[in-house]
């Protein structure tokens, strides 16, 4: 069967963040999903079964176990479907462990309907200030991923973190943002997913159903450029219409091979 690797919220090759994607006939066992994605070793592996032309099931896993949400590897998947599998096809429907999930080709990429990632002011507490090197100056969660800003893009980059002090802090994700200093951008972010052996992650979708929200709020904007601030980086478009956020990037494609099996 074939295996499609592709770089999603990537301008040019080898930016970005890559993801495996492997069309199924079926979905697989579990258990088969984690060894492969075990055995890819990248932030995400998705699984994708057509159900008809523009109806999928789908699935993410890590390297350390399925996850409900994941915007990348559904970039990925969307590209892998529009130039291999349904080609030319301009709206993808993906039923998800977080429901439907609607994907829409446009020129200037693909555009992701997801539900806002809920979260609400909290009080800084000791292992989060910690987790962000002492530079946490305000933090948002309600059960999902823990999002935490900091004074500037600069410090932002700078940061060096520590996995072991990340995983004491609640939530699935730890994602450290800051207004960008680039008038290009209007917020920069790094995310952080160690819980699911990802110490850092380029470029994630998922955080920015957090963040959004959280930025139309301080920034007083609709519609909003992003960029996460990872080794290799990435962009996107987000804009919020009520329980619904939109992303969207671009993907390149790295490669495509086969493996042994017939799935």
């Amino acid at each position: 069967m074939k295996q499609y690797i592709v770089d999603a919220f990537a301008e040019e090759l080898f930016t970005g963040n890559p993801a495996a994607v492997l069309p199924c006939k079926k979905m697989p066992s579990s258990e088969l999903m984690q060894k492969i994605a075990m055995e890819n070793n990248y932030s995400e592996t998705a699984f994708v079964v057509k159900k008809s032309p523009g109806q999928y099931d789908l699935k993410w896993f890590t390297p350390g176990g399925e996850i409900n949400l994941c915007g990348h590897a559904t970039l990925a998947t969307s590209f892998v479907i529009y130039n291999f599998i349904d080609k030319g096809i301009e709206e993808m429907h993906f039923h998800t462990l977080s429901g439907e999930l609607i994907v829409k080709k446009q020129e200037n990429g693909y555009t992701m309907d997801f539900p806002v990632g809920k979260s609400k002011p909290i009080s800084l507490t000791e292992p989060i200030i910690l987790a962000s090197g002492n530079l946490a100056k305000e933090a948002f969660f309600d059960g999902g991923d823990m999002v935490v800003i900091v004074s500037s893009e600069e410090e932002l980059k700078k940061f060096e973190p520590d996995s072991e002090l990340i995983k004491k802090v609640d939530g699935l994700g730890f994602i450290l943002t800051a207004k960008s200093e680039d008038k290009k951008y209007d917020f920069v972010s790094r995310c952080f997913y160690p819980k699911v052996n990802i110490p850092e992650d380029p470029v994630t979708g998922r955080a920015h159903t957090y963040l959004t929200p959280i930025w139309i709020e301080k920034l007083g904007k609709k519609i909003m450029t992003a960029k996460q601030v990872s080794k290799r980086g990435g962009i996107m478009t987000v804009y919020q219409n009520g329980d619904r956020v939109y992303i969207t990037g671009k993907a390149q494609l790295f490669m495509e091979g086969n493996i042994p099996f017939d799935l």
